[in-house]
């Protein structure tokens, strides 16, 4: 009679049943992330390996003409790095502070009801397509915005600064979202503290929110960075295919990632030395945002902030 009292029950077995299910398939789940990451390095390193053979490194990371397709060909891989920095550094320098202030008013100013409005439109707004909004960049913020406000040279039909402004408007609502996830898992008693020692809510803000949620948000502001950095149709359609070194954001540009996807569609001949710049280019930026992860990581564990 003991050892049947002693059994687990039916209701107590079906959980653990469940338990081995869920477990299994979230192991499932990140070993096919990894099985995929792998596969993608896999894939573009032996072109990579190929492109560096035909072609020397050296001229590929110093040289300022990226010209694959004329006679005699250039590899430098410059113009389309600060195209890059350039689309990336626009949109980051929208995105990061109007998100911080989106997401400061929707955790610690907005009322519940208009928080349960306000966040799921502002999520929808990330679903917005991107070629609309290179469009929106083209026929729009560059005419109207950047070639009459830029003092800068003379604006064409296409610039870094109309892409930037349209990947920060595309990046936005994921940066709001992220940092008021963070801040809404700060625990309401270090507020009420706060508070009740006289702090204003702007203090509240930024001496106890910000730092305690300060590696969720550094963990959105990396994946803004990635996001602005692996954009591609905007930047096609709105910084334009013209690879050029410069640091003017009223020029156009072309990214490493419009590259890619301007060349993939190209009539470069397959297995041709042009053909396998997509890889060494596309190599260059997952490298880019391979370090940029790490780093968030790093970040993330220092500051990282643990409440009961």
């Amino acid at each position: 009679m003991a050892s049947e009292s002693l059994a687990p029950s039916g209701q107590l077995l079906r959980q653990r049943r469940i338990e081995l299910i869920v477990r299994s398939s979230l192991s499932v789940v990140g070993l096919v992330s990894v099985v995929v990451t792998i596969a993608i390095v896999a894939s573009l390193l032996l072109p990579t390996l190929e492109f560096f053979s035909e072609i020397s490194i050296a001229e590929f990371f110093t040289s300022k003409v990226w010209a694959p397709l004329f006679n005699p060909p250039r590899f430098g891989v410059l113009p389309l790095v600060t195209g890059t920095f350039l689309v990336m550094s626009v949109a980051v320098i929208l995105a990061v502070p109007c998100g911080l202030g989106a997401a400061f008013y929707l955790s610690e100013y907005a009322s519940p009801r208009l928080r349960k409005v306000v966040k799921p439109v502002l999520e929808v707004l990330a679903g917005i397509p991107t070629v609309v909004l290179g469009f929106f960049a083209l026929n729009f913020v560059n005419p109207q915005v950047v070639q009459k406000f830029w003092p800068i040279g003379d604006v064409g039909t296409f610039s870094a600064l109309s892409a930037g402004l349209v990947v920060g408007v595309a990046i936005l609502p994921l940066m709001a979202s992220l940092a008021e996830d963070a801040m809404s898992a700060v625990p309401n008693s270090l507020r009420d503290g706060a508070l009740a020692l006289g702090a204003t809510r702007r203090e509240v803000c930024t001496g106890v929110i910000f730092p305690a949620a300060l590696s969720g948000i550094v963990a959105a502001v990396v994946l803004a960075f990635s996001r602005a950095i692996g954009e591609t149709t905007i930047a096609l359609m709105a910084a334009g295919s013209n690879p050029r070194f410069t640091l003017n954001p009223g020029n156009g540009v072309q990214t490493m990632a419009s590259f890619i996807g301007f060349a993939g569609i190209g009539d470069q001949p397959t297995g041709s030395t042009g053909y396998k710049t997509i890889f060494a280019v596309g190599s260059l930026l997952f490298i880019i945002t391979f370090l940029l992860n790490i780093l968030s990581i790093r970040v993330v564990r220092r500051f990282r902030e643990a409440y009961e």
